[in-house]
């Protein structure tokens, strides 16, 4: 069975076609991959309508391209699989037009795939490595970060989750406070290279408090108010634009914020990972999304979980950002599972909020 997905809930148009195997992992065939970083740079952010119409001009195309990488046509194709949600609505609907539009042209089922369960699921794309059941996940992104027990494909528990911002979220807002190109939170782990992560003093919210979940707005506001104290004394800061203000500091303190705002985030991280396995008795962790490419919180929570003999889990980098694979991926394992009957019915119904293991949910 040869699964095709399409992922567009955001910037990046995905897709990509698995095999489905009656034994072991679905296999990846082939993918192809397009980032709107280039276009909504300029905006300083993404701005959904162009997003949604660079959807539309890159879906058919990277179709194209990974049938025929892959050596297979359209008629080869059994399943569509596309994001059904969360994201960016008007980009939804592409993808969910596009899937549904092929699936009833060539007389075959549709398949709607929960962004979130592509993502938690990514790791299964190393198949030499791929993690085994149950483990607790680490879901952390721009949008989302949650913490997860998973029993098994569809199984999900919801542990913890941010109360407001995502970390992925401080980390951009925190680059864009100090006059950092889109997008934010790579180039200020760049930035934070270079840094002394203990020299400024940030807070850490929710670090004790006792429970799993997550805030970061408070970590945001502490540096807006540190970027304004260290503008305010430099001489030629204009007031006008804060971000441009802070670039006219010397480079080891623009680095040693970044580096400090890295270390808030990711110390609140692998604490709570930590104590999430700790609360659940496992002894394994799987980290997904694209926060999980950041190198530090990596290299602490590798070592973290090393002393305490815990087998951590990592998509490849490719993997961590938005793609098809993690989409053909999701829908080829709940369809091995028995969990879906792919069907014909083409009258698509996105979802822009759409929570994954919520108390007593055991699926998308």
């Amino acid at each position: 069975m040869l699964v095709l997905g399409i992922e567009s809930s955001c910037d990046e148009t995905g897709v990509a076609l698995v095999q489905w195997q009656e034994q072991g992992l679905p296999r990846l065939l082939a993918h192809a991959l397009h980032s709107q970083i280039d276009m909504h740079q300029a905006f300083g952010g993404v701005v959904p309508e162009l997003a949604s119409r660079d959807h539309i001009r890159r879906v058919v195309p990277l179709t194209q391209t990974v049938l025929e990488q892959s050596g297979q046509s359209l008629a080869d194709i059994d399943v569509f699989a596309y994001t059904q949600g969360p994201g960016l609505a008007g980009a939804l609907l592409v993808g969910a037009g596009v899937a549904c539009a092929l699936g009833a042209a060539l007389d075959k089922p549709v398949l709607g795939v929960h962004h979130l369960e592509g993502h938690l699921l990514s790791p299964f794309l190393n198949t030499d490595k791929a993690p085994e059941f149950p483990f607790v996940a680490l879901l952390v992104s721009g949008g989302h970060t949650q913490l997860m027990r998973v029993d098994g494909v569809g199984r999900y528990a919801l542990l913890g989750e941010s109360i407001d911002d995502a970390a992925g979220e401080a980390f951009d807002k925190s680059a864009k406070l100090m006059g950092l190109d889109y997008p934010g939170g790579a180039a200020l782990a760049r930035l934070a290279e270079q840094g002394n992560p203990n020299a400024f003093k940030l807070p850490r919210p929710l670090l004790h408090s006792g429970n799993l979940d997550f805030s970061f707005a408070g970590l945001k506001t502490a540096v807006l108010t540190q970027v304004q104290r260290m503008v305010a004394q430099h001489p030629h800061a204009s007031s006008v634009d804060l971000g441009a203000d802070f670039a006219l500091l010397p480079l080891s303190q623009r680095c040693d914020l970044a580096a400090s705002v890295q270390a808030a985030i990711v110390e609140v991280l692998v604490k709570k990972s930590l104590a999430a396995l700790q609360q659940t008795h496992l002894m394994r962790l799987v980290v997904a999304g694209g926060v999980g490419a950041n190198r530090s919180l990596r290299e602490q929570l590798t070592a973290a979980c090393g002393q305490r003999g815990i087998r951590v889990h990592y998509p490849a980098l490719q993997w961590c950002t938005d793609n098809g694979a993690m989409i053909a991926l999701a829908a080829a394992m709940r369809l091995q599972a028995g969990l879906e009957q792919a069907d014909k019915r083409y009258a698509f119904n996105v979802k822009p909020r759409w929570p994954l293991g919520d108390p007593g949910d055991n699926g998308p």
